[in-house]
């Protein structure tokens, strides 16, 4: 493949930037201020992987362009035959590089390792609705568990069953938002819960919602808009769970989106919990009011993120897992609710890359 001419202006202006963070790094006044130079010094790290990927790519014209000359000044057949396989093999290797380099710089790729936020509701179904919700708050963990990623709890609301009612976590980690940006939608699950005698199948539901987690500096929030009261954290039942005021509610007037925490004994932590998922929905409406902008023909099939849309069905009976949006299914049920997401989230990304090719 082939970088646009767009896409070659935008590297060399990283690599320039990157030139500038080496000297900013060095300068004993940065050094100085910690806070700047912690921030220089993450964009410095961010840009390391791209930079020296493109120091690579011109490396390999560099020689690319020095074995076509050989070429042109007609060597003996031998030599001949050892340039033009050379040639070949960087000829592949500026493919694979173009490649890489098209990930980091696709806009469709931009959020790829982006941390999230994910918040599961019951739906349908009562007591056995919260029970699929804890399994696929368990699913998600356990998932993160095998990559090595970090999950934080946020807030959670139990039920009287053993299950959520609500769950709202964040995942971090080295390409998260890859694998996890296609669980928003609803979950429907079909078993015989704990609590049927006559053996009857039934369907439940709960809903996910993915939500990118910005930094909070591409999300500007009045404090004036905020609405912020203080009470009594409660846990299953109403019954207290602290005796100080420390739960921490958030109101943003102009939207009216309101989040909530109690997670934490400290209201100073749930406060800044609270507003890392107020921040999150924020990002996510203004995601939203951008898809809703484009032409229908363009959204995207596989992650547009419709938190209507049924998604995904968990048939127990079958131990089958069914991905709507793709038409994938598995008999490896048991595999995935332990965590084993790889297989359907390998199909998703393949699809989605399909799905780019073709616009």
């Amino acid at each position: 493949m082939e970088l646009s001419p767009a896409q070659l202006a935008k590297l060399s202006k990283k690599e320039e930037r990157y030139v500038e963070l080496e000297k900013l790094l060095a300068d004993s006044d940065i050094v100085a201020d910690q806070d700047q130079y912690q921030k220089l010094a993450k964009e410095y790290s961010d840009l390391t992987p791209l930079v020296e990927l493109v120091r690579q790519m011109n490396k390999t014209i560099r020689q690319m362009e020095d074995t076509e000359a050989l070429l042109k000044d007609k060597p003996d057949d031998d030599f001949a035959e050892l340039a033009e396989a050379e040639l070949e093999d960087l000829i592949k290797r500026k493919e694979q590089l173009a490649e890489q380099l098209d990930d980091l710089t696709n806009p469709r790729n931009q959020d790829k390792n982006r941390n999230l936020i994910f918040e599961i509701r019951a739906g349908t179904g009562g007591l056995e609705a919260s029970l699929f919700a804890g399994d696929l708050y368990r699913m998600y963990t356990k998932y993160a568990e095998k990559k090595g990623w970090t999950i934080e709890p946020i807030e959670i609301h139990e039920s009287e069953a053993g299950g959520y009612k609500e769950v709202i976590f964040s995942i971090s980690g080295q390409g998260v938002s890859e694998r996890l940006r296609w669980e928003s939608g609803g979950h429907r699950v079909q078993r015989v819960p704990a609590t049927e005698a006559s053996g009857r199948i039934h369907t439940s539901a709960a809903t996910v919602a993915v939500l990118f987690e910005p930094e909070e500096v591409e999300i500007d929030i009045n404090p004036s808009d905020l609405r912020i009261d203080i009470y009594r954290s409660s846990g299953p039942g109403g019954q207290s769970v602290n005796t100080t005021d420390s739960a921490v509610r958030i109101t943003h007037v102009p939207t009216g989106i309101v989040v909530q925490c109690q997670d934490e004994r400290s209201q100073l932590k749930n406060k800044a919990k609270a507003m890392r998922v107020l921040r999150a929905r924020l990002h996510d409406q203004k995601i939203q009011e951008q898809q809703a902008k484009e032409s229908q023909d363009r959204k995207l099939k596989v992650g547009s993120g419709d938190r209507s849309e049924k998604i995904r069905t968990y048939n127990y009976p079958d131990r089958r897992v069914t991905d709507h949006r793709i038409g994938f299914t598995t008999h490896k049920l048991n595999f995935v609710m332990d965590g084993d997401l790889d297989e359907i989230t390998d199909a998703l990304i393949k699809a989605d890359r399909e799905q780019a090719l073709n616009e």
